[in-house]
């Protein structure tokens, strides 16, 4: 069934298609649909950060940017769904066209530049639907907000989303607002992340419970910047990281139309990159932080690969669009079984 819509909606242009899926899934959510037509997804629960998550396998920030679906997406059987990445201001984003899909690698270019309609909005989407689940929210700057004030829209976003979160998720590491990627590195990730983790202490205080804080990074550093960040992540006292982002890199799709467009890579060409900073990442970290991986995951297989290498919870994207609901109880059987096969091995 989903491969006859994914023919469909392929028919459309990839944001008239994107925007129509959210709006339908929105409707399926309110009305209960969902629920009726979606197969159950394998109970797996896992705790991560202090959360029991239903199961390891997550939908990823970017898809339902504004929280206009999370009922309906929740149904699909995610372990937890990520809305945003939202900005204290709305912003309409990039020009269009912006996204763009090259089916045969299974891969998606965009640079939609953090498209969203404000904390505000969100934040009331949030309250309407009286999400019971797992909740992750990203948050991000406004892209006319300076490089060297980024601090300012980060606290702001954190202090409206941290009573409404199940975790906050800080993204400095989309390739698609100017200078965003600067705020990884040295004494500017260290100075953002000390002041949300001084926030987070207050906010602790204020409404009595504390929502974790993870960040999120590129795929596109060295191993000896890789560790540099998991330790001021470390120093800073966040509660988790999310790798990765969508790629600058084009390996895989060479050639391919639309290749040469600007934005960040997704999809199956991210895979062996993404997961590669996993491994780094798992080993450095030895256990001191939970990593959540994403990047690449087209199959089961490949979301069991990524907590072999390290992670403790998945999440899709891309993969879910080609793939469709399939690939989460795909996903969420694949690593089960992973798992149930290395408790035998440590019982012989």
């Amino acid at each position: 069934m989903y491969k006859l819509t994914r023919k469909l909606m392929f028919k459309l242009s990839p944001e008239t298609s994107h925007d129509l899926s959210i709006d339908l899934l929105g409707m399926s959510g309110r009305l209960g649909l969902s629920n009726v037509f979606c197969k159950k997804t394998a109970q797996l629960t896992t705790t991560v950060m202090g959360i029991d998550f239903p199961n390891p396998v997550g939908l990823a920030a970017g898809l339902d940017k504004n929280g206009d679906a999370i009922l309906g997406l929740s149904a699909l059987g995610f372990g937890f769904i990520e809305i945003g990445t939202i900005t204290p201001r709305p912003q309409p984003g990039n020009p269009k066209p912006r996204i763009f899909r090259l089916p045969q690698a299974q891969a998606i270019i965009n640079r939609m530049g953090f498209n969203n309609k404000g904390v505000d909005y969100l934040l009331e989407r949030v309250k309407n639907a009286q999400f019971s689940g797992v909740l992750g929210i990203n948050i991000g700057k406004n892209v006319d907000t300076p490089v060297e004030r980024a601090v300012d829209d980060y606290l702001i976003c954190l202090d409206k989303v941290y009573q409404h979160a199940s975790y906050v998720t800080v993204n400095i590491s989309s390739p698609n607002t100017p200078g965003l990627r600067s705020l990884q590195f040295g004494d500017s990730l260290r100075e953002l992340l000390t002041a949300l983790q001084q926030r987070q202490e207050d906010l602790t205080q204020m409404h009595g419970k504390r929502v974790p804080i993870a960040v999120k990074i590129a795929p596109d550093m060295s191993d000896e910047e890789i560790v540099e960040v998991a330790q001021i992540v470390l120093d800073c006292g966040m509660d988790g990281i999310i790798a990765t982002n969508t790629t600058l890199e084009r390996k895989g799709v060479e050639g391919m139309r639309y290749a040469d467009e600007a934005g960040g890579l997704s999809g199956a060409p991210v895979l062996e990159q993404s997961t590669h900073v996993v491994k780094v990442l798992a080993e450095y970290l030895s256990g001191r932080l939970p990593i959540i991986a994403v990047g690449g995951i087209t199959s089961g297989v490949h979301a069991a690969e990524k907590i072999a290498a390290g992670a403790s919870l998945v999440q899709i994207y891309s993969g879910f669009i080609y793939q469709g609901p399939a690939l989460i109880r795909e996903s969420v059987d694949a690593i089960a079984s992973m798992r149930n096969s290395q408790a035998g091995k440590q019982q012989e």
